[in-house]
């Protein structure tokens, strides 16, 4: 990839309104990053917006870019060899990320542990045994750096294998604090990830974008402790939404820190006490055959894995009848969302003209994509 390419990526990934789902509609669309730059402007006006959406200059992707080489980082873009295969595979998967640490790190079989941040002394000697014995049989171990069972996770993946952190934050602004030391370590014999700019603070919202990059990272998610309502069993949802393999360790019905974990295997998770629960239970890696270099945009996609984003497919629609059917779909959508394919039933259109409607909407700043292939308005 060129200089001005992954410029022109990076500022296309930081426009305003356009999220990873719009990002990808976009290249597929117009077929490179200077192409959609050019078209957003219109496609926002056309979705109902005044004025053009907030675009950073060259020289600002140009100086997040030198930002993250300073920290000794690389920048790692969606289509690009470089991008983790599996991660690629998620329809909202990250347009961007920034890496500290060994590339080699993304490309092999992978799973998360993840689990309470305030987690017992017995979840965290489990969570800390799973990691070590994953590590030992050449699977690396993805968790989020947080306090309890995710920095259990690590350590006992390292030193005995590869361990990937995703955080919320920028590179440089690890969190929790007292981390810092931690990410060091995992950086110097494996990986760390995040969609943030240098200079972040993670913040509330940010947590569960940083818990879908978990999920996609991994073959298979395994969660120890988890109360109800808590961040891991989102990255279990999102996980299982990508056809990804659910584990979860039992724990005692007394502990309301296990409560959600214990939840999990009564809807079907693979109950784990072992490693080996794990292993038996993992699928071979899906893109040992080179199909992560395959086309984004393509169909179809491994067994058991969900599908990369179809290739676009432009609608053949006047502008009228365009008109009409983005007056139908704002009638039809509210706060809560809603899935596309509904919208397709509904307005009884082709998906192609459905999906060239939510892109201006979305750039315009009236609709918000979320996954699972859904939509939803956004209040004004």
């Amino acid at each position: 990839m060129s200089g001005a390419d992954a410029v022109d990526r990076l500022r296309l990934a930081r426009s305003e309104g356009v999220g990873p789902v719009a990002y990808r509609r976009l290249l597929g669309r117009y077929g490179t990053p200077a192409g959609a730059l050019a078209a957003l402007p219109s496609l926002a006006r056309s979705g109902g917006r005044a004025r053009a959406p907030a675009t950073p200059g060259r020289a600002g992707a140009e100086d997040e870019i030198a930002a993250v080489e300073r920290l000794g980082g690389r920048m790692l873009f969606l289509d690009t060899p470089d991008y983790p295969p599996l991660l690629a595979l998620l329809e909202d998967a990250p347009p961007v990320l920034a890496m500290l640490g060994r590339i080699e790190t993304l490309a092999g079989r992978a799973v998360a542990v993840v689990g309470g941040r305030n987690a017992s002394a017995n979840g965290q000697r489990m969570a800390e045994d799973l990691a070590r014995s994953l590590a030992q049989a050449g699977v690396a171990v993805v968790s989020g750096l947080a306090r309890g069972v995710d920095a259990a996770a690590h350590r006992g993946a390292l030193g005995a294998g590869t361990t990937i952190a995703a955080v919320a934050g920028g590179l440089d602004m690890p969190y929790p604090p007292e981390h810092a030391a931690l990410q060091r370590e995992i950086a110097a014999g494996g990986a760390v990830l995040t969609e943030a700019p240098p200079g972040t603070a993670p913040q509330a919202r940010h947590f569960p974008r940083r818990n879908r990059i978990i999920a996609g990272l991994s073959l298979g998610v395994v969660v120890v402790e988890a109360a109800p309502r808590s961040g891991s069993l989102i990255t279990a949802r999102l996980a299982q939404e990508a056809g990804r393999e659910i584990f979860a360790v039992p724990g005692s019905p007394l502990d309301p820190r296990c409560r959600g974990s214990n939840d999990l295997i009564r809807q079907g998770a693979h109950l784990t006490e072992t490693a080996a629960d794990v292993l038996d239970n993992l699928p071979d890696h899906p893109l040992r055959e080179g199909i992560g270099r395959s086309p984004l945009f393509a169909r179809g996609a491994p067994p058991g894995l969900a599908a990369p984003a179809p290739a676009w497919q432009e609608p053949d629609l006047a502008p009228a009848e365009q008109e009409r059917l983005r007056r139908r779909v704002m009638d039809l959508l509210g706060p809560s969302p809603t899935s596309v394919d509904d919208l397709v039933r509904r307005c009884q259109m082709s998906a192609a003209a459905i999906v060239a409607v939510l892109l201006e909407l979305e750039l315009a700043g009236r609709v918000e994509t979320f996954s699972g292939n859904r939509v939803a308005l956004i209040a004004e």
